[in-house]
C-alpha cells in the first residue's frame, strides 16, 4: 500500500512539474510577443501581424509540397493515382508506409540514379573549383586597377545584361569540342558576372595598406590574391561557392543539350525529368506497374536531401556573406 502511495505521489509530482513547466513557457512565450509589441504604434502592430503572416504563408507553400512528395513516396502506387488531392498522409491499404518505390527508384535503369548521383556531384565538386579560381582571378584584375579596368569593368557588366543566345553558345562549345564530354557541363556555367562582382567588392572591404604591406614584404600578385585578399574576403567568396555549387546540382537543361545521348554523364536533375515522362505512359502499358509511379517522388526526394542537410550549416555564412559588400565603415 505505501509503494502505491509512494507511485501516486511520484507521479503527481511529475504531472504538476510538467504543468509548471508548460505553464512557464507558454507565459514566457506570450511576454516575448507582448514584449515585441509593447510601445508599439496600431500601424507598426498592423505591419508585423503582416509581415508575420506572409511569412508564414511562404513557409506553408514550401513545406506543403515537400511534405505531399515525402508522403507520396511512402505509399501504395495504384491508391495514391486513385488519390484527389494532397497526400497528408502515405496511401496505403494497411495504414503503414511501404518502400517499394525506392526499391524500384534504386535499381531504375541498371542503378542510373545511383551513378548519377556520383555524377553530379562531380560536376558541383567541378563547378565550384574552376568557378572559384576564375571569379578569384577575374575580380582581382579589376581589383588591381589597371588602365583598362574600366573597360574590363564594361565587359563584365554588359555579359551580366546580355547573353549571345542559346543557339550561339551551342555552336562555341562545339566548336571547342566539348560536347558530349563532362567539360561542356562544368566549364560554360562555372562563372558568371554576378558571382565576379561579388568577389571584387570582398577584395575591396580589404584594407589598402594591407596589400601594400605585403607588397613591400616581396609577396606577388598570386600571394597577394590567395594568401592576403582572399581569406579576408572569404565571406562573400563562400557565398559565391554555395550559390554556384546549388546551380551546378539543379541543372539539367545543359546536360540536355550537350550530351543529350550519352546517358552515362546525366545528371541526377535530367533523369528525373526523363522519369517523369517515362511514367506518362505508365497507366497505358498492358501490365501496369503502379510502383513505377512512385519512383518520381522518390528521386525528387534523395535529389533534394543534400541541400537540405547541407542548408543549416551554410545559412549563416549565406545571411553575414550578401551583406558583406553593402557595409562601408
Amino acid at each position: 500500500m505505501d509503494k502505491v502511495m509512494k507511485a501516486n505521489k511520484k507521479i503527481e509530482k511529475g504531472v504538476v512539474g510538467t504543468y509548471k513547466f508548460t505553464e512557464k513557457t507558454a507565459v514566457g512565450a506570450y511576454k516575448s510577443i507582448e514584449s515585441q509589441f509593447r510601445g508599439q504604434s496600431p500601424e507598426g502592430q498592423l505591419a508585423d501581424i503582416l509581415m508575420y503572416g506572409v511569412l508564414i504563408i511562404v513557409m506553408l507553400v514550401a513545406l506543403i509540397p515537400m511534405w505531399h512528395t515525402l508522403m507520396a513516396s511512402l505509399s501504395e502506387g495504384q491508391q495514391l493515382i486513385a488519390h484527389d488531392g494532397i497526400a497528408w498522409l502515405w496511401v496505403t491499404p494497411d495504414g503503414k508506409p511501404h518502400f517499394e518505390g525506392y526499391e524500384k527508384t534504386f535499381s531504375y535503369g541498371d542503378f542510373a540514379i545511383l551513378k548519377s548521383y556520383v555524377i553530379t556531384l562531380l560536376y558541383v565538386v567541378g563547378n565550384v573549383v574552376f568557378g572559384l579560381i576564375i571569379n578569384v582571378i577575374g575580380a582581382y584584375v579589376i581589383y588591381r586597377q589597371p588602365k583598362l579596368a574600366g573597360l574590363l569593368m564594361m565587359i563584365v557588366v554588359f555579359t551580366l545584361l546580355f547573353s549571345g543566345g542559346m543557339i550561339p553558345t551551342y555552336m562555341v562549345i562545339k566548336d571547342l569540342g566539348m560536347t558530349g564530354t563532362p567539360w561542356s557541363l562544368i566549364i560554360p556555367g562555372c562563372s558568371n558576372a554576378m558571382f565576379m562582382i561579388l568577389v571584387l567588392n570582398g577584395f575591396k572591404q580589404v584594407p589598402v595598406s594591407t596589400v601594400e604591406s605585403s607588397e613591400l614584404d616581396g609577396a606577388g600578385h598570386f600571394t597577394v590574391m590567395f594568401k592576403i585578399l582572399l581569406p579576408q574576403a572569404k565571406g562573400l567568396t563562400i557565398v559565391t561557392m554555395i550559390n554556384t555549387a546549388i546551380l551546378a546540382w539543379n541543372s539539367w537543361f545543359e546536360a540536355s543539350i550537350y550530351v543529350p545521348q550519352n546517358r552515362e554523364l546525366w545528371p541526377i536533375q535530367l533523369w528525373i525529368k526523363q522519369i517523369v515522362g517515362d511514367n506518362a505512359s505508365t497507366l497505358t502499358t498492358a501490365v501496369v506497374d503502379w510502383n513505377r509511379y512512385l519512383v518520381a517522388y522518390c528521386v525528387i526526394l534523395i535529389a533534394t536531401l543534400p541541400v537540405l542537410a547541407a542548408m543549416p550549416f551554410v545559412q549563416k555564412q549565406l545571411q553575414k556573406g550578401a551583406l558583406l559588400g553593402a557595409v562601408k565603415e
